[in-house]
């Protein structure tokens, strides 16, 4: 899309094109063809019968997800209820496009409790068949065609007969998907197609379900290993989308299952190898309170806790992670996250790349920011995701000042804009880590500022005790202002001067803050936990002084 409006707008600025130049610059040969391919291709769909249906081994179990059909046709997503009564309430131009796209995945029929919904999941699937004819509206775009495939087949696989035409229609939905693959891309989106034609290729049987089959296994194998680090972080550095693919990888493990007999045993392997080293991951990434850190495109209720998928993991015999309170230090070195447990305290800190060169639309301006924890609680948090989209406060959320790290000239770290694109961004330096008896100490760098004039570059150092967190910040090169935030949890009461003051947690534990090198100031701030919520809470804005600025947080 880029690069057909690039085209196709007469007057730019220098800034602008220059903007474009680095954004563009990234992306690979193929997502510019396939971007080209995907916009003027004029797909037919395929009404043929479908092939034959392929019996199952077995009934389908879900992992756990939260309900979103309230009545039958009433549907809540992103926290936003809504009414779709009319056959044009499936493509409303006035809602949030992410709110459609939840309204086709179909998520309710495998969601907790769906069996007591089952009547209003059969009423659904024929109305969508009626009122959404093939391939016209958002309902087919890829993305949510992938989604709904899955969710129909295991539905189907659970015990819940689909009928001639339901069968008939996942037929048309697989054909036409497996000409609009989303290479253009690429990502977390490709996987979601190969995993739909995966699942397509299992429930149907003949010759166009083994084309089916065999395509997705091919993108699986090449995009698994590209997309899983080696430290089991999906390379888009986002807990949340970590957790979604973590999902389908089990899902895949458990398709496996259901139709052993066309199954190939050396994939099986690799996707347990996989999804065991992602569970660690995510542990790693996940709170005490159970839910993940809000790097990135990040945000709670989208994907299934930690703790569901340990569950449903445990369903696969797939090893569960090791407890993540035992070791004070968790490196995950690919995907640039540190863990810290020390004493009653964890924290974690963004010391890596903010995700794939050709790939960073989920991204934000968050380089050496972190989340911290105490006693179970979040104390300093990064603002969170709570809408999606082009406007002014999905770029505020992925902006630099929305997260716990420092900001120079009033700058991006990296040149996040227009909802999914970044221009030139932040490359980590000077990696350290130190481990000793008292204390762990971890430094790094990065190098987003220099493109201002004085060429700066920020320097952080964490060093952590069992009752001490010493955030120290120092920025080398030229620069007007220099400001590092701490954002705190909506939970925390926070109080004080502009050098000192204290956090005051639920219960009436203590924890005593104290700058050095700068002047504080408490400024009212917003938390974005999920999609669609705005919490207000509070920031404690450190403004430099000199080239450097310290801040402490200590406890009992």
């Amino acid at each position: 899309m880029a690069l057909i409006h690039l085209f196709s707008v007469q007057h730019f600025s220098v800034a602008s094109l220059l903007r474009y130049f680095h954004t563009l610059r990234y992306l690979k040969p193929g997502q510019i063809l396939g971007r080209v391919t995907f916009r003027f291709s004029r797909n037919t769909p395929d009404l043929r019968v479908p092939p034959p249906v392929r019996p199952a081994s077995g009934s389908w179990g879900s992992c756990s997800r939260r309900l979103s059909m309230l009545d039958a046709k009433t549907f809540l997503f992103l926290s936003v209820a809504r009414q779709v009564s009319t056959s044009a309430d499936w493509n409303r131009a006035d809602w949030p496009k992410l709110w459609v796209y939840n309204l086709h995945y179909f998520d309710d029929l495998n969601a907790d409790g769906s069996s007591a919904r089952a009547t209003w999941h059969r009423a659904l699937i024929a109305r969508w068949i009626i009122e959404n004819p093939p391939g016209s509206g958002d309902g087919w775009d890829p993305y949510p065609t992938s989604l709904r495939i899955v969710n129909w087949i295991k539905w189907s696989i659970a015990g819940n007969p689909l009928g001639t035409q339901g069968v008939h229609s996942l037929a048309v939905q697989a054909r036409w998907l497996s000409g609009r693959l989303e290479w253009h891309l690429l990502g977390n989106h490709l996987l979601a197609n190969a995993k739909a034609l995966l699942f397509a290729g299992s429930f149907f049987a003949g010759p166009e379900a083994d084309t089916w089959r065999q395509k997705a296994l091919s993108i699986l194998r090449r995009e698994l290993a590209e997309q899983i680090l080696k430290d089991g972080g999906h390379f888009e550095r986002s807990p949340m989308y970590h957790a979604i693919i973590l999902a389908d990888l089990l899902d895949l493990v458990q398709l496996a299952l259901r139709y052993p007999e066309i199954t190939e045993a050396e994939s099986v392997v690799e996707w347990r190898r996989l999804a065991t080293q992602m569970l660690h991951w995510l542990a790693t990434m996940t709170h005490p309170d159970g839910e993940i850190a809000l790097f990135n495109d990040a945000a709670f209720g989208i994907a299934p806790t930690l703790a569901a998928l340990v569950a449903y993991a445990a369903t696969l015999e797939i090893e569960s992670p090791v407890s993540v309170a035992s070791p004070s230090l968790t490196l995950l070195k690919e995907s640039g996250y540190v863990r810290v447990h020390k004493g009653e305290a964890d924290l974690i800190v963004d010391v890596g790349e903010i995700g794939p060169d050709y790939l960073p639309g989920h991204a934000h301006a968050d380089t050496l920011s972190f989340e911290l924890s105490v006693r179970g609680r979040r104390v300093v948090v990064n603002s969170g995701t709570s809408e999606y989209g082009l406007g002014p406060e999905r770029q505020r959320q992925r902006s630099t000042a929305a997260h716990s790290t420092a900001q120079i000239d009033a700058m991006d770290s990296s040149e996040v804009w227009s909802g999914f694109r970044v221009a030139r961004r932040a490359r980590p330096i000077d990696f350290s880590l130190n481990e000793g008896t008292e204390a762990v100490e971890v430094g790094c760098a990065h190098d987003g500022y220099r493109r201002l004039k004085g060429r700066p570059v920020h320097r952080r150092i964490w060093r952590m005790t069992n009752r001490m967190l010493r955030v120290c910040d120092v920025v080398d090169g030229g620069f007007r202002q220099a400001v590092a935030r701490y954002h705190l949890h909506p939970d925390i009461a926070v109080s004080g001067d502009d050098r000192a003051g204290t956090l005051c947690m639920p219960g009436g534990f203590v924890i005593r803050w104290l700058i050095a090198g700068g002047q504080a100031r408490i400024v009212p701030s917003t938390w974005h936990p999920e999609f669609g919520q705005s919490v207000t809470t509070t920031c404690i804005e450190l403004l430099f002084q000199t080239h450097q600025a310290t801040m402490e947080f200590s406890w009992d």
